[in-house]
């Protein structure tokens, strides 16, 4: 098989074109102008087999992350697994504002931290932050740590769920992109290769969002922000539930795609 033969392989498998050099680019070791003036390089049969395997595994919905072992997140190079939700840009929303926030040695935490994206997001650009981070996966865990220590960012991690690792502990900050997917929403089967439990808490999707509004006063310093990711339709029963657990300066903030997709409130300073 040469080059030219594995996009017209991968168009037949319904495969888009830039995921096929994405993967060609990722199997050669090579840039995609390289690919452009190369196309009649042949593969060897190892190689042709593996790419086989790729479009096989593309085709069938698998994110092209996972057969990249890789994503990109607010300017880091993330590693990533199906123990791992793939980060999605909206999620830089979150990034972005709880940057606003922060001010020097802030204590920070993020919650369900999955491949770490947001902690680690956070740490790189504001190296002062004391950032940690929470995960009920040690399969997660792993490839948050494993993604830590190669950018050699300084996060600690700890395995519970959600604040149950961090007893008696305060913070200025609390992030968090949680399971907020609806049990029966129609979207659920596109996401199947992804952890369902990153995905959904079931049930009308507000269960993690709930539980965390609950708790997290008391793991907040007065004057502290907690900051929530949650689903384009679910912007005022989250605002509700803030403004219900005493939170004040509740605010929305929107995505990329003008979506309302992060909501925070500030525990009162007299708290």
């Amino acid at each position: 098989m040469i080059v030219s033969e594995a996009f017209a392989r991968a168009r037949e498998l319904g495969v888009d074109r830039v995921d096929a050099t994405l993967l060609l680019c990722a199997l050669l070791g090579r840039e995609r102008g390289w690919l452009i003036t190369h196309d009649d390089f042949a593969l060897t049969p190892e190689m042709s087999g593996i790419l086989e395997a790729q479009f096989a595994r593309r085709a069938a919905g698998e994110p092209i992350a996972y057969l990249l072992g890789r994503k990109e997140f607010h300017g880091l190079d993330l590693a990533v697994t199906p123990d791992t939700l793939v980060p999605r840009p909206d999620t830089e929303t979150l990034v972005d504002w709880a940057l606003e926030l922060l001010d020097g040695p802030a204590r920070v935490v993020d919650l369900g931290t999955g491949s770490g994206a947001i902690a680690l997001a956070i740490k790189h650009r504001m190296p002062a932050a004391l950032v940690e981070a929470v995960d009920l996966s040690t399969g997660a865990l792993a490839v948050a740590r494993a993604n830590a220590e190669r950018l050699g960012l300084d996060i600690a991690f700890h395995q519970g769920d959600w604040f149950g690792p961090l007893a008696g502990r305060r913070f200025e900050l609390i992030v968090s992109n949680p399971p907020y997917i609806a049990g029966d929403d129609p979207h659920l089967p596109a996401l199947r290769h992804e952890p369902r439990s990153a995905l959904t808490p079931e049930g009308d999707g507000l269960a993690a969002l709930r539980a965390i509004i609950a708790d997290a006063p008391q793991h907040l310093e007065p004057g502290g922000w907690l900051l929530l990711e949650h689903g384009y339709d679910q912007a005022e029963p989250v605002a509700a539930l803030l403004r219900a657990r005493g939170f004040g300066e509740v605010t929305l903030r929107r995505d990329l795609g003008g979506q309302p997709r992060v909501s925070g409130g500030r525990l009162p300073p007299g708290r």
